[in-house]
């Protein structure tokens, strides 16, 4: 399995035959200085977490021209659609949906979730996370926007991921000292990778307080530059 992290709380996931973008916030992300034809090209899923415009990002445009097919909730699903996204597979928390090869499962999250259109915000449904379950190897958690929350152990326990893929930057999320009691306390993981940060003036600039309170925890914490793959 490899993993890029495109920046905010965007990443590639490439397994076997599957490219899957999760949350593709690119354009609009002042750090991802990437060539943005070649970070989507390939792409076969587009998965979202959750209806904020940093989230959702990019999904109908690279569902559009890659033929990728997007994965989110029902509400979602129905917004890409209307603006011409043609193969969507909606779901809602608890559901598990299938790809080729792979699961993703929607799991819980404490958080708000609404577009922007015309300047006015519209609701899409709740707030998800994500975890991707490849056929072969490691299930991998992306937590999406989140509080910390004690049902995480359940998450845990219903689908064991070895790989977290957290938000650390605060004020709309946990914030790195959270974050890391959350993989601590609920979760085993063998390798996590903290995101949402560092984008924008209101949230953290850096892991680093994050990186700080997991240390001696067992697991090992990645901080990827933009662009940079992880092989596991």
């Amino acid at each position: 399995m490899q993993v890029t992290w495109l920046g905010h709380s965007a990443f590639c996931i490439a397994f076997d035959a599957a490219k899957i973008l999760i949350d593709p916030f690119l354009r609009g992300n002042p750090k991802f200085t990437l060539d943005f034809d070649a970070a989507i090209a390939g792409a076969t899923h587009v998965v979202i977490t959750h209806g904020h415009d940093d989230h959702i990002g990019d999904a109908a445009e690279i569902a559009q021209k890659t033929g990728a097919q997007a994965i989110a909730n029902f509400e979602i699903c129905m917004y890409l659609a209307e603006r011409g996204v043609q193969n969507v597979n909606p779901g809602n928390t608890g559901g598990t949906l299938r790809g080729e090869n792979f699961g993703v499962a929607l799991t819980p999250a404490l958080h708000s979730a609404a577009a922007t259109v015309d300047g006015k915000l519209v609701a899409l449904g709740g707030a998800n996370g994500v975890v991707i379950l490849p056929d072969r190897g490691a299930p991998i958690y992306h937590a999406g926007d989140t509080a910390i929350f004690s049902d995480m152990a359940l998450i845990h326990e219903l689908y064991r991921p070895r790989i977290g893929l957290v938000p650390v930057g605060g004020r709309f999320t946990m914030d790195g000292a959270t974050a890391a009691l959350a993989a601590r306390r609920y979760f085993e993981f063998g390798d996590v990778i903290p995101m949402h940060y560092g984008s924008f003036p209101a949230i953290d600039p850096t892991p680093e307080t994050f990186v700080t309170a997991m240390q001696g925890s067992g697991a090992r914490v990645h901080t990827p530059a933009i662009g940079e793959t992880l092989t596991f």
